[in-house]
């Protein structure tokens, strides 16, 4: 996680937590009880218990209960004559009394579940005008809480003395949203969560694409900015009333986080420090920045600069490259001096080697980026290229036209050279580009991303490239799918991962690099030997080097296979093995064939024949890049062909796999998607394609204005 910033610092002083759960949280649509959110609620509600938290729940949802049990009851007790009748609305007084007991029954079987006790405490309004009932409530509640018990508390509207229990807002608190405001400064409580069905206050409705989350609520920024929406579907607060509630318990000094109760582990995650929800903080003025970096804005700046950029001709373009080439190789010392102290920093971290490896900018790395960008600046023009042209009918000519795909969100790990590769291609394809880079990187991408931007001409504007500089903004970037047309994550599984079941903008890129290296019965031994070393051993960080090594049983009675184990072990790899190797070979097996090293180790496993050695690559590979060595044409065939792979390879090594070496200039990525771009991904991946269709006044008519050629023209 990274550190908390001044918004969050707060939380590590928590320890008394009152959660609000509003009527949405714990219903369905069709107002039963939603046993899963409850369930997941209530789990972490154990976890945060368990960890020393004392935790004090106000739960909606009697109401909603009891009306669909009495709803229910009145139906099965009905003459069809009763049904032919006008139907009166039920008591909510009778709702309440009878769904407070069936709410209260399911939080104790589930809390029950869980090892766990829950107490039932209701209150009225007038309760809180007694004195003595206030102190003995703060007894009650401290001997339920120093026996972990979870007090569940919930406005007893049964018996509630107001005239109009479900619209009135006189008295000292009208509703659970002020009442679990009221209970934090009674019970002396650290922070107040207010679970609602959205992800936090907006600068409008939620579902307007426009709207922003409000991260920090600045009273003085936002109360004249922000116009409400409905209520709650199913409650009689919504987020007037959250809102509300939140300013008076923040004003009194206690820390209050709206945030959704739909989302997995949320209440979690708060207490961690991620910067979810809407905070409301008596000193927020104070630490929160004048400007909110806006996810949104980013993104739209990007777009306006990108069409700007395509705007250029193809020789401004260009231009643009060889400048930000020259001006990567002119201030060299610079970078070097802030990636060496990422590097420091990311050592006494601990951080693994591979990493630290992914992470520095070698001696010749600069004049290698800066060749590599003048080689995308010098192609052609990827943009307008005309890819076929067709005669419809006589003077209506159809072109299929190269064209950009708008914003790029780009997230990586470790790499900074990544973000100068990257930068240089959305150049050259005319895309707007967001970057998010590891925070281990985080002086690296700063200097690297003020080089570029600077050298951009103000007519495109530097906004054509945002570094995302907070992981916070990720989740909101990955809900612009109305502006981001693409996001490539570069780095671990588990970060390709999150992103692909965070959003609804497509994704490209390869969650493992499992790359395999075949050596047949038919192989030149001297040339398995220096691809198998050269895969394995000249980047063993790299996503195309060697994991697996697979090698055909006849070289094992032949001693080709004792000579390789010598050779790995001598340039330090550490070996693991499949079933059958591990057994004849005496070394550990390997807790699964589908594995990414990314470190000098690798496993070996020996396999029957070709058939076999090609199951076992489209069974435990990931698609990524994998390669025969064999001197048999019709094997090597048959292996290409079958295996199911982005990049495959005859008689040569896996870490051939890359944009600079494919000719690309660099790459954004490596994708083992099978739908757009697929391999290691240049400009061309970076592309989509548009119509153009040039006519004479041409009109369709119902098909008889025009007589159809549909002939193929010369592009």
């Amino acid at each position: 996680m990274d550190k908390l910033d001044p918004s969050r610092a707060f939380l590590k002083d928590v320890k008394r937590i009152i959660i609000k759960v509003g009527t949405a949280v714990v219903t369905r649509q069709d107002g039963r009880l939603s046993v899963g959110k409850l369930g997941a609620l209530c789990e972490q509600i154990k976890e945060l218990n368990s960890l020393g938290y004392e935790i004090i729940l106000v739960s909606s949802g009697a109401v909603g209960l009891g009306r669909q049990r009495l709803r229910f009851r009145k139906l099965i007790n009905s003459s069809f004559a009763d049904l032919q009748k006008p139907q009166v609305e039920l008591d909510g007084k009778a709702c309440a009394a009878v769904g407070q007991s069936s709410l209260m029954a399911l939080y104790d079987t589930v809390f029950s579940q869980l090892d766990m006790t829950c107490a039932q405490i209701l209150v009225t309004d007038n309760d809180f005008r007694d004195k003595d009932f206030r102190k003995q409530l703060s007894e009650t509640v401290n001997s339920l809480l120093s026996l972990k018990v979870i007090p569940v508390f919930n406005e007893n509207d049964a018996v509630s003395t107001r005239k109009a229990p479900y619209e009135d807002s006189s008295g000292i608190f009208w509703d659970n949203d002020s009442l679990s405001a009221l209970l934090a400064l009674e019970l002396k409580g650290d922070l107040l969560v207010l679970l609602s069905d959205v992800d936090g206050l907006y600068s409008g409705p939620p579902s307007d694409p426009q709207s922003r989350l409000i991260h920090t609520y600045i009273k003085e920024k936002h109360q004249s900015e922000i116009t409400f929406g409905d209520k709650s579907r199913v409650g009689r607060g919504g987020m007037t009333a959250k809102v509300k509630a939140s300013i008076h318990a923040a004003e009194a000094g206690i820390p209050v986080i709206i945030t959704s109760g739909y989302a997995a582990e949320n209440i979690t995650k708060v207490i961690q420090g991620q910067r979810i929800g809407t905070l409301f903080h008596k000193d927020a003025y104070k630490w929160a920045p004048v400007k909110e970096v806006d996810a949104r804005e980013m993104a739209v700046a990007a777009r306006d600069c990108s069409r700007r950029l395509q705007a250029l001709s193809s020789e401004e373009r260009k231009q643009v490259l060889l400048k930000i080439a020259d001006a990567l190789e002119a201030r060299e010392k610079e970078i070097r001096i802030e990636n060496e102290a990422d590097v420091v920093a990311a050592q006494q971290e601990g951080y693994e080697k591979s990493l630290i490896a992914r992470l520095g900018l070698k001696p010749g790395k600069i004049a290698s980026l800066a060749h590599n960008i003048r080689t995308i600046a010098n192609i052609e023009d990827p943009i307008g290229r005309v890819l076929k042209r067709t005669e419809l009918a006589d003077g209506l000519i159809l072109e299929k036209t190269s064209s950009p795909l708008g914003v790029l969100l780009i997230v990586f790990e470790s790499r900074p050279d990544a973000l100068v590769q990257i930068a240089s291609l959305a150049i050259r394809s005319g895309n707007g580009l967001l970057l998010k880079g590891g925070k281990e990187a985080k002086r690296s991408n700063a200097i690297l991303h003020k080089v570029i931007t600077e050298a951009i001409p103000d007519t495109v504007g530097g906004k054509l490239i945002g570094l995302v500089t907070s992981r916070a903004e990720i989740p909101e970037l990955l809900k612009l799918d109305d502006v981001i047309d693409l996001v490539i994550p570069r780095g671990s599984n588990k970060l390709v991962s999150q992103i692909k079941s965070s959003t609804k903008i497509p994704v490209l890129g390869h969650a493992d690099g499992i790359c395999h290296v075949y050596v047949d019965k038919f192989a030149n031994t001297e040339m398995a030997k220096r691809i198998v070393l050269d895969a394995k051993i000249d980047y063993p960080a790299g996503c195309n080097a060697m994991e697996t090594l697979l090698v055909h049983k006849d070289l094992v009675d032949k001693g080709w296979l004792n000579d390789i184990i010598v050779d790995l072990r001598t340039e330090g790899v550490t070996l693991y093995g499949g079933p059958k190797a591990s057994s004849l070979l005496n070394i550990p097996q390997a807790h699964s064939l589908h594995h990414e090293y990314s470190s000098l180790a690798c496993t070996i496993e020996i396999v029957d024949d070709l058939p076999a050695a090609i199951d076992h690559i489209n069974l435990h590979g990931s698609g990524h890049t994998d390669s025969i060595v064999t001197q048999d044409q019709e094997v090597a065939d048959v292996f290409l062909r079958q295996i199911d792979s982005a990049a495959v390879f005859h008689n040569a090594s896996t870490r051939f796999s890359d944009g600079a070496r494919f000719g690309l200039g660099a790459e954004v990525g490596i994708s083992t998607s099978r739908i757009h771009a697929r391999g290691p991904v240049g400009v061309d991946g970076l592309l989509t394609t548009r119509w153009i269709l040039k006519g004479s006044g041409q009109v369709v008519d119902g098909d008889k204005a025009v007589s159809y050629t549909h002939k193929d023209l010369a592009t």
